[in-house]
């Protein structure tokens, strides 16, 4: 069999670039020129400081490479580029051949496994809530009906001070009563009925709804791909899903220079497994950027668990609901946070008609 480098160089799936001896680009395979958002035609002859920063990892990597013989690996490191959100990687830079002093630049990201894992498991989760919150649902709403009637008939003939506790046992009620009916939401196990989305409609109607109310003094910058096709999902859930995460973000901000970024953007390259062996396809990325506190440490893989948070009157259920949407859309949503830059990532796959399928 003869191979074909051509092909085994386009289908790598992880970037790769080819840096010649004036540390200039002259060659990038498919998964590169999605990862820096460019073809070849517009990478070609581009010094590497362009791409990754002048003073990054990468170019003095590249910078040594080019001086010694031999390769270089750097494992863990946060590889930026084009504005984009850093992501952690394994980088090898190598030499091609010593002729001509061209350098092979290979990375490899290496969270993109564990968040997947995470998300499936986010998944499982949601299943789990579903079925737990039906369950109490159905067992604290009677006994708590029972107590806001007592309550009300011994207020009837209570004297002031006793009509202090009985207000405060109604008001409690009514807030238990309100938090069932977020639990309640969980219950809900209908199968999504799809249909078209247009995902810059609906994440423009989540934006104006912030705008006009909890993130009025926030910035809103948005970065949309035009190109991207429709979603396969509902609308409404959806904008559910987004409403609940800018309101996160905008909670988290402090100060006076807020700022929400919205990006949107194609990755073909994003598959997992479901039931029956079954391949889904989620090429559709939603990006919701914001500069706030950021999400502590010790709760980062357990933030679509339910009734888990750090907000002292918040009731942990916005983010499992999040999950559980998705997850019905057949979709992922994943997170990453550090203090001033916390992203919520969210996959989903795209509408086919019925020809299509």
């Amino acid at each position: 069999m003869t191979l074909n480098y051509e092909q085994i160089w386009s289908v790598l799936p992880f970037p790769a670039f080819v840096v010649n001896v004036n540390n200039r680009l002259s060659h990038a395979n498919a998964a590169a020129e999605q990862l820096a958002k460019s073809s070849i035609k517009q990478l070609r002859d581009k010094d590497v400081g362009y791409l990754f920063g002048q003073d990054s990892v990468i170019a003095n990597t590249i910078s040594q490479a080019g001086s010694k013989i031999g390769s270089l690996m750097h494992y863990n490191i946060e590889v930026g580029l084009n504005d984009t959100e850093p992501v952690t990687c394994n980088v090898h830079v190598g030499p091609l051949d010593s002729k001509s002093g061209d350098l092979l630049l290979l990375i490899q990201p290496t969270g993109v496994a564990l968040k997947m894992s995470r998300s499936l498991t986010h998944m499982a989760a949601a299943r789990s809530v579903v079925a737990m919150s039906a369950m109490l649902a159905h067992e604290l709403r009677n006994p708590l009906a029972g107590i806001s009637g007592a309550a009300q008939l011994l207020s009837m003939n209570a004297d002031e001070a006793d009509l202090e506790l009985t207000d405060l046992i109604e008001t409690e009620t009514r807030r238990i009563g309100k938090l069932i009916d977020r639990v309640e939401n969980f219950s809900d196990n209908r199968p999504v009925a799809l249909a078209a989305v247009n995902i810059h409609d609906v994440l423009d109607r989540a934006v104006r709804a912030a705008q006009a109310g909890f993130a009025s003094g926030i910035e809103f910058v948005v970065d949309y791909d035009p190109s991207l096709p429709d979603a396969a999902g509902d609308g409404d859930q959806l904008l559910q899903v987004f409403q609940n995460i800018i309101k996160n973000a905008a909670e988290a901000i402090e100060g006076t220079h807020g700022r929400i970024k919205l990006r949107t953007s194609y990755n073909s390259g994003v598959k997992f497994t479901v039931a029956g062996n079954r391949t889904q396809n989620v090429p559709l990325q939603i990006a919701i950027t914001d500069n706030g506190v950021g999400i502590p440490e010790a709760l980062m893989e357990e933030i679509f668990d339910p009734f888990v948070t750090s907000k002292s009157n918040g009731s942990g259920l916005g983010l499992p609901l999040v999950s559980k949407i998705i997850a019905g859309h057949g979709g992922l949503v994943e997170c990453d946070s550090t203090f001033g830059r916390t992203t919520f990532t969210i996959r989903l796959p795209i509408w086919r008609h019925k020809t299509e399928r």
